[in-house]
């Protein structure tokens, strides 16, 4: 059985975990280095990203999630996306660079600016549209030649995948699609038909 482990060094990773039982994935809550093992994904949730980068030195789990993401997939959602960009510009954040790709951190408005809005996004099943929950949403500045961009809002990216890694700028988890997290589970095994 597949198991999708959750960064729950802050943020709403339970939410995440929810998503997945749904789907009757096992998860495993990532907190220090060996929570990793026998991992076969990775999501970094979205919460406070210059809390999350500091939390990943002081516990010792950066290089150990580098490492990881060598061979398996890792998703990110808001915070996540700003963890896993290349550039962030927020000297705070010491971003994994594991999506080449630019962000401003904010972008869509304060706490108070929160809004759904719906998103639409080809599936190998087709083309399928979610509720997209903007909190405090990061916005891609620009995206390097290998990003693939799997969804826009306003002309704008807010879903995009490199390789083994996607990010979104919104939360999925808080819509009632299991369709990105259905994605992510796909992606598990396409290191393996790829051997």
């Amino acid at each position: 059985m597949q198991t999708v482990g959750i960064l729950t060094l802050q943020g709403d990773y339970d939410k995440h975990a929810q998503v997945l039982r749904k789907r009757n994935v096992d998860t495993r809550s990532v907190r220090y280095p060996d929570d990793l093992l026998n991992c076969d994904a990775l999501i970094i949730p979205g919460g406070e990203s210059t809390t999350m980068s500091k939390l990943m030195d002081h516990i010792g789990i950066r290089d150990e999630i580098l490492t990881f993401a060598q061979t398996h997939p890792v998703m990110g959602t808001c915070a996540g996306m700003i963890l896993m960009a290349n550039r962030g510009g927020d000297s705070r954040v010491k971003p994994l660079g594991l999506l080449d790709i630019t962000i401003v951190r904010n972008a869509y408005g304060r706490q108070v600016d929160s809004f759904v809005e719906e998103i639409e996004f080809k599936t190998q099943f087709g083309v399928e549209v979610i509720k997209g929950v903007f909190i405090r949403a990061p916005k891609i500045k620009s995206i390097g030649g290998n990003v693939e961009v799997l969804a826009e809002l306003y002309n704008e990216p807010v879903f995009v995948r490199q390789g083994l890694h996607m990010a979104t700028s919104f939360h999925p988890e808080l819509s009632n699609s299991c369709a990105i997290h259905d994605l992510l589970i796909s992606m598990i095994w396409e290191p393996v038909l790829a051997e």
